[in-house]
């Protein structure tokens, strides 16, 4: 575990250095601050995973009827929830809360926009993710990607904590990835040819309300859930500069030059003459693949981009 020096602040984001901060986020490419969310707000979230899922915020890809399901048994089949924000005013508001947004500040630019929301759900049993950098799925140009992960559960080794490599984005060098063949991890590839040890790194405990902020560029990867009960939930915010425009390929072959699909979050917006888009679509990422390939299939025939899947 990281020792508290390098992984956390205050609980009361007033009483927060953010000089110290940015200067903890520039030299191991992340931090967290426990506390910023309290009790009900986290509990608002995990109610509202369940409407969401249901179809109760709007219209949404795999949607599912409850058929007498608890929530519990309902949130369990899923494994991710992509853009919520675009249908819950609750997770659109989040992005933005303000215990979070003069952190962001600190940490990126004045000016903010963020780009994307995902619910992960890891029941136990479930897999991790193999060490991999975000930059290399939402890139930036000016490497300014942070994601912010909520933690709506208690976020601890034995459920499948979030590990980082301390200094590993400041190369700037996206490495190459390849399948890894371990089924500790879900399908998604694996960077490697980084020098960093598979099985090293950081682990980033963070208690529920508590938020990690994480630089696109550092290596990141989660275990499995091996708690014998409990999820281990995080709404999930990636932001960036608004100074710098977005060439995301949105899960295909060609990036756009910038893609204005976004939220402003903080500041001005210089490429605000350039309007503002809808591309994607939210949907839910059930546990399990033939249902999701269903889903994904019914949303391109509709012509409703997703973002990708990883």
């Amino acid at each position: 575990m990281l020792d508290e020096a390098r992984s956390s602040a205050k609980s009361d984001v007033g009483d927060v250095d953010l000089g110290a901060l940015r200067s903890a986020y520039q030299r191991d490419g992340f931090v967290t601050v426990e506390g910023l969310l309290n009790a009900d707000e986290v509990e608002a979230l995990r109610a509202e995973i369940v409407a969401v899922a249901l179809g109760e915020r709007g219209a949404i890809a795999g949607a599912e009827p409850r058929d007498g399901r608890s929530d519990e048994a309902l949130v369990g089949e899923i494994l991710a929830i992509h853009m919520p924000h675009k249908i819950s005013r609750l997770m659109r508001a989040t992005m933005a809360h303000p215990r979070i947004v003069p952190i962001l500040k600190s940490l990126i630019s004045p000016n903010v926009k963020a780009m994307q929301t995902m619910v992960f759900v890891k029941r136990p049993g479930k897999p991790g993710q193999a060490w991999h950098q975000d930059e290399h799925y939402i890139p930036t140009r000016d490497r300014s990607l942070c994601g912010a992960w909520i933690a709506l559960d208690d976020a601890v080794i034995e459920n499948g904590c979030m590990w980082m490599h301390p200094g590993s984005q400041a190369p700037g060098v996206l490495y190459p990835i390849k399948p890894h063949g371990d089924d500790r991890f879900d399908g998604a590839e694996e960077a490697y040819g980084h020098g960093y040890d598979r099985e090293g790194g950081a682990a980033v405990e963070v208690k529920a309300g508590g938020v990690a902020f994480f630089n696109g560029y550092v290596l990141h990867r989660s275990l499995p859930n091996r708690a014998k009960a409990g999820f281990r939930r995080a709404l999930v915010t990636h932001y960036m500069s608004a100074e710098s425009m977005l060439p995301w390929t949105l899960g295909g072959t060609k990036a756009r030059p910038d893609v204005r699909d976004i939220v402003m979050i903080a500041g001005q917006d210089p490429y605000a003459w350039r309007g503002v888009e809808e591309i994607t679509k939210p949907w839910v990422r059930p546990d399990n693949a033939e249902r999701q390939a269903e889903i994904l299939a019914e949303m391109a025939a509709a012509g409703r981009p997703s973002q990708p899947a990883d």
